[in-house]
């Protein structure tokens, strides 16, 4: 099981007025987490409640159609070319770049074990698409496209792009080259992917984006690389069960959610740093600001009351930002909370020579890189002591990809339970609406044509 430690935001450590005195708050708090935890479950099954991700672990039906098509294509591509963006993108990105080897893309293929490259696209740059397509081999390339609606602009046009080079390179062939991950039902996609008839996936009912990673959207780019997606799936199932229990001081989901939003409330650290001590989990980082960012930032509460609320997230990297955020956060405005997501074990050790004995850096001679970046992880967390800054660490013991699983549900689960306690619609991003709509009307959508005439004005002041 992955760890949590909360002993640097305690009072006996940042004092009275930078810490809580948590033994008093879990007090105060026991039957109103106990409540929300509760809730949570009972409204998981119900339509329209957006809580299905937190039933994905046990999709064994998911599982197996994933596998059996991973099992299929298993030896005719060398490339995998996934197509999509924000919640589309991030988990699979996170996941894959933690638990493949380090530089994946670079290894031989006899070195990835016949495996085949991935590629994200999630991002409209033209000269990064134009760059990926030139180096490309779309014969031997599976994209896959993954967007529920249908119509989300950056993800169609590329899709667009690439359908149109496939079926001029391969003609009707094109078609084995293509997975679609959309609604099962509706959608532009799904038209098109029935037309066409291309191999497809469902993203499933009342599941958001930013919390789809277990289902088809992150587990197909997955097993298409060879990661164990059983083994992910249990690290869910096995997170879940300790996250069923309604005593805050044995959750400790429901423990970072209260932390975060009394620092928040009571203690006026509303930026929420996340920075794990490794580079294979930097994206990990990356999914969890869109996860909090869009999850907790809302103008309204449940009640239509304006409060305009919601944590900043912050992504930083371990020992990396050391050297450039730390000294804001040390002695900067105490506005912040940082997680450190810190390893137990890495796969490899590095020693370092006992070389230059006689100068002032012959001291790390002997040591491991292993030991220096976990003294680094315990040394800034103690620094930030030092100022009164407070702190959390996640430990993973190892990176697999049932402790991934584990650290992912846990932050969802987490996410889920802050904004009960914000009181807020943590399932909806209406503030992402607004500039869908003003690109509609800018790139010519039919029924936008009104809204690109007064867009225009307003581009023009």
């Amino acid at each position: 099981m992955i760890e949590f430690n909360y002993r640097n935001v305690c009072a006996d450590i940042l004092g009275q007025d930078k810490g809580l005195n948590l033994e008093a708050v879990f007090n105060e708090y026991e039957n109103k987490i106990s409540n929300i935890i509760l809730d949570l479950n009972l409204r998981k099954d119900k339509p329209g409640q957006w809580l299905q991700w937190m039933n994905l672990g046990y999709n064994e039906e998911t599982v197996w159609y994933v596998k059996e098509y991973a099992a299929m294509v298993e030896g005719r591509f060398d490339n995998i070319l996934v197509l999509g963006i924000g919640g589309s993108a991030l988990g699979s990105i996170a996941m894959c770049e933690a638990l493949l080897k380090p530089y994946w893309n670079m290894l031989s293929k006899e070195e990835r074990g016949g495996l085949p490259r991935i590629f994200f696209l999630d991002n409209i740059d033209p000269d990064q698409i134009n760059a990926l397509l030139d180096m490309l081999d779309l014969k031997k390339t599976l994209v896959n496209v993954i967007t529920k609606s249908g119509s989300t602009a950056e993800t169609m046009s590329q899709f667009m792009i690439i359908k149109d080079r496939m079926q001029n390179i391969l003609g009707d062939d094109y078609r084995k080259n293509i997975v679609a991950t959309t609604d099962k039902q509706s959608g532009i996609l799904r038209q098109i992917a029935n037309e066409e008839g291309y191999k497809t996936f469902v993203v499933p009912d009342d599941v958001g984006g930013r919390f789809s990673v277990f289902s088809a959207v992150g587990l197909v780019p997955m097993a298409l690389v060879g990661i164990d997606i059983d083994e992910i799936m249990e690290g869910v199932k096995v997170m879940d069960l300790t996250l069923k229990n309604t005593d805050v001081r044995k959750n400790i989901a429901a423990q970072n959610a209260l932390i975060h939003y009394l620092m928040d409330t009571q203690k006026g650290n509303y930026i929420s740093v996340m920075m794990p001590y490794s580079s294979r989990l930097k994206y990990v980082a990356d999914w969890y600001v869109q996860l909090w960012a869009e999850s907790l930032g809302k103008e309204v509460d449940r009640n239509g009351n304006k409060i305009n609320i919601g944590p900043t997230p912050i992504k930083a990297l371990g020992a990396t930002d050391q050297h450039s955020q730390i000294q804001l956060y040390n002695e900067g405005k105490n506005d912040k909370i940082i997680t450190f997501i810190r390893v137990g074990e890495f796969d490899t050790t590095l020693e370092i020579p006992k070389i230059f004995e006689y100068t002032g850096i012959g001291y790390l001679g002997g040591n491991t890189i292993n030991n220096l970046i976990n003294a680094e992880a315990d040394s800034t967390a103690v620094a930030l002591t030092d100022f009164k800054r407070p702190n959390l660490t996640i430990t993973l013991p190892k990176i697999t990809a049932g402790n991934l699983a584990q650290l992912f549900y846990m932050l969802e689960v987490q996410t889920a339970i802050i904004g009960e306690l914000y009181n807020i619609n943590a399932f909806n991003q209406p503030g992402v609406e607004q500039a869908k709509n003003y690109t509609y009307a800018l790139m010519g959508r039919a029924g936008y044509e009104e809204s690109k005439e007064e867009l225009t004005q307003k581009i023009s002041r």
